[in-house]
Formats: structure tokens, sequence, C-alpha cells
């Protein structure tokens, strides 16, 4: 059935506003070629016209659409840009797109993350568009003295039906301008099925630049009279800065200055910063990056061990609030024997359905297992930087930032500048993965030029992210299952915990599959930065659990998927209890896709597969992974994914986005760890830390997407989770041995017979 549900209430809708600025779009693929042909060239316009705060039509016909969103290779810019495109009914051709800057007046929601840009922009960006087609309707009904109801348009043509009288939307734009913004609610969207734009691949507005090296980064910014900056960070979790000596870093060449900063004064984003290293940092000012990065290697410093605090902070609705943040050095292997010591305590209990403790007492077999994995590190490829001119009461911040928003109190605060002072212009970042949610960046570049008065780009080193990072946190959970004499399935238990968060979901399957459920949860402070990580949360507890319901259904004597689809179908017909947060038939959906596109039953000779499906933002992922083994080492073959993410606004790109996810999935369940001794990170560059070759991604990606009509949903993050357990099963098919522990390699390395 087709959605057409248009209400939106009116503070959603963004009033209209004048925005300057042009720009060209080349259609260029990814990898096509250097030199754009003749055809994809558009012609400016003389004068524009805005319509409202993201369209802006040119005399010509162009249409500029702005982007609101941070773009960090999900392709927000060219998807949801097509969300307006589709409504305003232009041909695609004629559209360039422009990143918006920060501008929470004008638009709504400038975040990138949690996989809900398409979903939060579905209907107010579609209402954004048809809004300013109705303006153009009204302009050429007004102008032709007849019905609005006689008007069409299709593709930036505007036409009369009765008497043929057609012009371009240039034509109509500057008398469209003038008009009153009709209200949303009388609005009207397009069907699902009338979409010309919406369900067909685009390509990415930025490829041409991508491809050719052009400055879309804001670490290749320059302005005339810019300074470099590095900073020093503490060596470890738990420290703070004594003092350090000026002199044995200002003598170096190119340096002009060293000094401490403060950044944290007013932090309304929590978790952002490690209070015990923050606030006294070491600035590095310089001539060059070379030349600071180097100027760090000579400084010398005193830190000591910072004590237990509570610190005032600021919450997001202006209150007085305060954090404590445990003090001490801390160390993995005290960290694993705080999470085992938790488990053998009862948790917090999150859901209980029936009477699980009798179930288990009457039970005839129970199967438990529990399932570990470290810290990681996010690595994003681009390294963190910022360029930042503050001069007096107003500040220029440019930079890589998924939240905008989450830092501009902080950025205020720190430098005493109010929030309408402050323009953050955001660039196109290299990576993201919620590294980049927590800008503190922001303000240390800040405060750098507000302390040398000058413009100023600070970068990050490898070994400045990895040691004083904001991480994925490390987690712990056991399951327990209840089996009677015939196998049945009596109750279901998970206890699950992490360093500083938990990762249950209380609610998710197999809750509501199961009469008898409890689910518990713990948590340990800490004083490491820990924050988003690609899925939060999910990205463990998926792995956790369909590992051990891949164990459960061995035990059971059941297909992996068929006991899936059991639980699901028990969920779908007599649901236990009322608040789960899945959809039964959906979930069952993805598992019946990915059954028939693998081939699951026939696997090839020499394969060994395994399943996993996962419900995380708001999306159905199924996955089957393929392994071989070559020379005694698993080499993945194939993976096929069925998704559920509702209507598909750019198929190749979100087919894309899905192999990104696979293969990150892939290098994480393998390699991704990070460990702490005394506070410090054990690993502070790619040569300790490792990550997925090139060579070592599987041979064979295939994406499916279930088609209907339902409103879209997340697809950066939901590929990401199901990756570990099918991985993890299908390693088990080919050594016999179950893998509790991540990452997986160093268990691998040390199994000798792999079955061929």
């Amino acid at each position: 059935m087709a959605f057409t549900d248009n209400k939106l209430d009116r503070r959603s809708f963004l009033k209209v506003s004048a925005l300057a600025g042009g720009g060209m779009m080349l259609s260029f693929s990814w990898l096509a070629g250097c030199q754009p042909k003749s055809e994809d060239v558009l012609t400016m316009p003389d004068e524009w016209f805005e319509l409202n705060s993201y369209i802006k039509i040119g005399d010509n016909g162009v249409v500029t659409l702005f982007n609101p969103n941070p773009e960090f290779g999900s392709n927000v810019k060219t998807s949801l840009p097509m969300l307006l495109a589709e409504e305003l009914d232009v041909d695609w051709k004629m559209v360039t797109v422009e990143q918006a800057d920060f501008y929470p007046e004008r638009f709504d929601r400038q975040f990138t993350g949690g996989s809900q840009g398409i979903r939060q922009g579905w209907i107010p960006l579609r209402t954004a568009g048809a809004t300013a087609r109705k303006l153009i309707v009204q302009a050429a009904a007004q102008s032709w003295n007849v019905a609005e109801g006689e008007i069409t348009t299709n593709q930036g043509i505007v036409k009369h039906i009765t008497s043929g009288k057609r012009a371009g939307y240039g034509e109509m734009a500057s008398f469209a301008g003038t008009l009153d913004t009709p209200d949303p609610e009388t609005v009207k969207l397009k069907e699902i099925s009338d979409f010309k734009i919406i369900g067909k691949s685009k390509k990415n507005v930025d490829g041409d630049k991508i491809v050719t090296g052009k400055s879309i980064f804001s670490i290749d910014h320059k302005v005339s009279g810019m300074k470099y900056a590095a900073i020093v960070h503490p060596p470890a979790f738990g420290m703070k800065l004594v003092d350090f000596d000026r002199s044995s870093v200002v003598s170096l060449p190119g340096i002009q200055d060293a000094f401490k900063i403060n950044v944290f004064k007013d932090d309304y984003a929590r978790n952002f910063f490690d209070t015990t290293t923050f606030p006294e940092l070491i600035a590095i000012v310089g001539n060059s990056t070379w030349e600071v990065m180097q100027a760090k290697k000579s400084i010398k410093a005193g830190w000591e061990p910072a004590s237990t605090g509570t610190f005032p902070m600021a919450g997001r609705g202006g209150e007085n609030i305060e954090m404590k943040v445990p003090a001490g050095l801390e160390s993995s292997s005290i960290h694993k024997k705080n999470m085992a010591d938790y488990h053998a305590n009862p948790g917090q209990v999150r859901r209980k359905d029936g009477d699980p403790e009798s179930a288990f007492k009457r039970a005839t077999k129970v199967i438990e297992r529990t399932y570990t994995a470290p810290f990681l590190a996010h690595n994003t490829m681009e390294p963190m930087n910022a360029f930042a001119d503050v001069k007096g009461d107003k500040a220029v911040i440019y930079g890589p930032t998924q939240a905008p928003d989450f830092i501009m109190g902080t950025l205020s605060s720190s430098l005493g500048i109010p929030r309408e002072n402050i323009q953050i212009k955001l660039a196109r970042m290299g990576g993201g993965f919620g590294r980049r949610a927590y800008s503190h960046h922001f303000v240390e570049a800040a405060l750098i030029s507000q302390k040398i008065q000058a413009p100023v780009k600070m970068t990050y080193t490898r070994e400045d992210d990895m040691s004083a990072g904001v991480y994925r946190p490390t987690y712990s959970a056991t399951y327990k299952a209840a089996l009677d004499n015939e196998n049945n399935l009596l109750a279901f238990h998970v206890k699950a915990g992490g360093i500083p968060e938990s990762p249950l979901h209380a609610n998710r399957f197999p809750a509501g599959a199961v009469e008898n459920y409890l689910a518990e949860s713990w948590q340990i402070e800490s004083n490491i930065t820990i924050g988003a990580f690609r899925a939060p949360r999910s990205n463990f507890i998926a792995g956790a659990e369909q590992s051990f319901l891949d164990e459960l259904a061995e035990v059971m004597d059941k297909d992996p998927i068929d006991f899936r689809l059991e639980l699901l179908e028990k969920a779908a017909t007599n649901p236990v209890g009322d608040n789960n947060d899945y959809d039964p038939k959906r979930y069952a959906g993805v598992l019946k896709l990915v059954r028939d596109k693998s081939n699951w039953e026939k696997p090839s000779p020499g394969i060994h597969r395994g399943v996993s499906a996962y419900f995380c933002h708001n999306s159905y992922v199924a996955e089957v992974i393929d392994i071989s083994i070559v020379d005694n080492q698993p080499v993945v073959e194939n993976v096929f994914a069925a998704v559920d993410c509702g209507v598909v606004v750019n198929p190749d790109a979100a087919a894309n986005m899905g192999e990104g996810a696979i293969v990150d999935g892939i290098g994480n369940a393998f390699y991704g760890e990070m460990a702490f001794e005394n506070g410090a990170p054990t690993k502070r560059n790619f040569d300790k830390y490792r990550m997925i070759r090139h060579s070592e991604a599987p041979k064979n990606i295939e994406v499916y997407f279930v088609e209907n009509n339902e409103n879209p949903t997340g697809l950066g993050e939901p590929l990401f989770p199901p990756v570990f357990a099918a991985l993890g099963n299908s390693l088990y098919k080919a050594t016999g041995k179950r893998l509790y522990e991540q990452p997986f390699y160093p268990q691998i390395t040390q199994i000798q017979n792999f079955k061929m």
C-alpha cells in the first residue's frame, strides 16, 4: 500500500530563508574519468530565487538543493536531496547539491548518526520539496489566470492542461519566491508508485571531487596567515597535567609557541570528555603540521594520577548536573576479572516474563555460555582535525563533525562567545562510525586560535586518536537456556554488561518468543572515554545472541534458520508480552530471503557457512557467510545479506553502504581489539592495531532488499551487527570450535584441525 501520510507540525517544517551561493554538479560515477563530458556541465543562472531553506531555483531552471546533514560516507549528501527533488518534480540532471552549514534556525536535526538521516528526513524533506512545487504551481496559475487544479508539473516544466501553455520552473521562480508559504498540512505528497527519482540509483554528487582529489575535506583547508597546531594529551587515562617545560619545544625549527589550554568548562554532552585528563592539555603552534608533530616528540611534561572527582556540567536543557568519574590507572586484566565477578552476581532486572526461575529448576538440560569483546578504536581514515578562526566575539569553525549541535554549548562556554556568534561549517568527513559525534577537536582548535589571535588548523596523529580517543566499550554477556527431556525450550536468560555501559536490549528478539524469559544488566564505571561505535551496543550483543541461538539450535537438533523461524512464528501468533521492539513477520522475512538467495541448504563443496539475523535501528537484516580453508587459513568467499529497511531511496548507494558495513564487521570480528595497561592503550598505530586488508575482503558480497512500501529506516549500521555471529558460526562449521571471545583471529591461529 502506498504511503501518503503527509502530516507535519509547523515547527518541523523549516520556514522560508535566503541562502546564498551557487554551485556546479558534474555527473560522475565514483571511478569515472577525471574530465567531465561537456553535456554534464550545467550552466549557472544569472539569478537565483530562494523558495525555502532547502531549495533555490535559477532563472534558467537549474535547481540547487541544500543537504542539511553532515556527510561521512553514508551518501546523505546525495540521498537526502533526492527526497527534495522527487517532490519538487524536477529533472535530476538539472540539480546541483550544496552542503549546508550548521544553521539550527533553518535546518532541523543536522546530525548524521544512528542510521536516522533518511528516516528522519523522509516526511520533512519531501514536504519541503512538495511545498516549493506548490509555489511554482500557484505562480503559474496566477500568471495565466487559471485554476491551480488545471496545472501539472513534470521534470521542471509547469503546464496548463487546457490551453497547452507551458514554462520552465526558472520562468516562474521569481514570482513563486514572493508568494506566501503554503501550510504544510495542505501539501499533498506523491504516492510511492509515482516516484521517478526515489528508488532509482543516482551517482554520488561528490564522486568526481573525491576521485580527482579536490579539496572537500577540512584537512585540505588553507587560508592566508594560518598557523598549524598539535595537541599533547595525557599519556594514560586517569592522569592529569602537572606542568611542562615550554623551552623544550619553542626553540625547535618552525615552532611559534607552546601553552596550556583548558577545554572543559561546560560540556552538556556528558560522556564526550574524560574529565580526569581534561581540562588542561598542551598546545603546540608552528608553521607546518610536520614541525608541530615533530615538536611533540621533544616536549617534556609532568603528569600525575587524578583523584576521584565530581565535575559540574550543563545538561541539554541548560540545567546544572554533575558527573562522578572514578580515579585510577585501569588495565584490561582487571577489567576482565571485574566483569567475571559481575556475572557471578545478580544484575538489574530489565525484563521478566513468566517464571524463569522455576523453569530452570525443572529443566533436564541447561546450556550456558559467556561471550566477551574488547574495547575498539574507531580509526577513521581521515585524521581528526579542525580549522578555527576566533576573532573577538566571533568564531568560525570548519571541520568534520557528525553532530555540530552536540559541541556548540561547549564551544560557547569555553570561548566565552554567544552561540549565535559561532559559525560551524560542515566539511565532508573521511569516515565517522560514531567517532566524530564527539567534537572536542573543535574546542581544542578554537581555544588555540583564540590564544594566538590567528586562524589555525589542528591535526591529530594516528597515535593521538588511538591513545586519547573515544572507544567502543568492552562487553560481556552470559546466556542460559533451559530444555526439557524432549529438547523443548523452557526458558531463556541473558545477563549482559560492560565497561562502562551495558549492551542489553531487553525487548528485542528472542524476548516475546519464549514464555519464561529473564533479562538482566550491569555496568562498571570507568575513566576511559567511550562513545557511539557503528551500531552502538548492537555491535556486540547481536554477535553474542546469534552465536548462542546457533549453538542452541545444534543442541536441539534443528536447522539454525528453521529454529529462528519457529521462535518468530511464536512471537507473531502468540507473543509473550506487549512491549516487543520488533515485527516478527518482517524479521522472518529477511531470514527467508537470505535462505533463498544463499541457497542455504545446498552449499558448494568445501564451503562452511553460518547465519545470523538481527533487528536494530528500525531495520531487519539476515546474513549468511561462506568460508573456505586455504593453506589452513579461513577465507571469506561469499556474504549474502537480506535487508528490510523500507523504501530504498538510492539502491546502488544502499548496496555500497551494506557492503562497507559487512567488510568493516569482518575486519573487527577477526582483528579488532584495544587493550589498556595502567591506563594507557597498548596499541597506538596500525603496526599493532590490525585492520582488515584489501586481500582479506570477501570475494563476493550480495545485498538484497525486501521490496515494500514501509517508511525508510536505518541502513548504515544494521548490516554491521549480524556479521560477527555469521562469521563465528561459519568458523565453527570449519573448525568444530565455538568462539566465545573477540577478536577471532588469535584463537584461529591456535587451531590445527581445520576442515578442508
